[in-house]
């Protein structure tokens, strides 16, 4: 087994890295891999609709979706990232009890009472630990899963806060769980470098497996996928399902309705009250209709009408992140 250690804190590298080695590799890889702070959404989920989007531009968090489906997950310099990929026969790839085994027995090697949940998660003293996805490409299988040590688990909870009913799509929705971090329930101090070395040790006595890099041409194919496609508008936000959203809220003393349609992330309908000021209306419908639903690009698109001379940018900022 090739065991690799990722380099990189980069999430977009990182899921490019998963993908490349799915796909373009054929041999069976382990990797772990850190990221810096991000939120990381499912293939099938509406990225606005699972995100606390103010907080994410306050503290200047990363969006990223990934390959796999299932729900939204929190990284940071605290939670290890743990891949496996191997080929396999056809209809029997997906197996999350054989790729949560090795993590869950190292885990109680070390101490920690860990145990696979209902829902494909790794549960510790019945709290959630570590949240799991598969995806099948042709004979081979990708299981990735999160392992939070010493996340910050209220950026993790505010992050990923969102206000119920806004959004209305088939989009997969994520179901928020009770988190702790491994490092709580570990005897002694350990910092998450020397906790993932362990791991990594560990798989590779498992698995009778070989430390390795990427080369320098993987690099930079791998970094290629990753602007094309992992930090792209299009992927982490134009593929989110078609959707509708809808909010009532006040603004600069009006009281506001608005309610607008998405296809592959571009408002194609916007209907939108001001209480006792229709000019409005009309201004924000026909600049923002067309206009991806996106804060900068909305942001740019509504200071370039006649409201930027008459409200200054804090108020226009408040306007459009009530509208997403």
């Amino acid at each position: 087994m090739r065991c690799i250690f990722s380099q990189s804190y980069n999430p977009y590298f990182n899921l490019a890295a998963e993908e490349y080695l799915l796909k373009e590799y054929s041999g069976n890889v382990f990797m772990l891999w850190i990221s810096h702070p991000a939120v990381i959404v499912g293939k099938h989920q509406n990225t606005l609709a699972e995100i606390n989007l103010r907080y994410i531009l306050e503290k200047k968090i990363i969006v990223a979706r990934r390959l796999s489906g299932g729900g939204t997950v929190y990284h940071d310099e605290g939670n290890i990232n743990f891949t496996f990929i191997a080929s396999g026969q056809s209809g029997k790839l997906i197996d999350f009890r054989r790729y949560t085994e090795p993590v869950i027995d190292f885990l109680k090697r070390n101490g920690i009472n860990a145990c696979l949940g209902e829902k494909n998660e790794i549960l510790a003293n019945g709290l959630k630990i570590s949240g799991n996805a598969e995806h099948i490409y042709k004979n081979r299988v990708l299981h990735h899963g999160t392992l939070l040590f010493s996340t910050d688990l209220e950026c993790l909870h505010r992050s990923l806060a969102v206000v119920p009913g806004r959004y209305e799509s088939k989009a997969v929705k994520s179901n928020p769980t009770d988190v702790t971090n491994v490092a709580g329930f570990m005897p002694a101090t350990v910092s998450v470098n020397e906790f993932s070395t362990w791991l990594m040790n560990y798989i590779i006595n498992q698995y009778s497996g070989e430390i390795n890099y990427f080369s320098t041409e993987e690099v930079k194919k791998i970094e290629l996928l990753s602007s094309e496609r992992y930090s792209s508008w299009d992927w982490i936000y134009g593929y989110s399902p078609d959707y509708r959203f809808a909010n009532t809220f006040i603004w600069d003393g009006y009281n506001v309705y608005a309610e607008l349609a998405c296809k592959k992330g571009i408002i194609t309908t916007l209907d939108i009250k001001f209480a006792a000021n229709d000019d409005f209306s009309g201004i924000l419908t026909e600049v923002l209709t067309g206009c991806r639903h996106y804060y900068a690009d909305m942001l740019h698109a509504i200071k370039k009408c006649s409201l930027s001379g008459i409200y200054s940018n804090e108020s226009l900022h408040g306007l459009v992140l009530n509208l997403i």
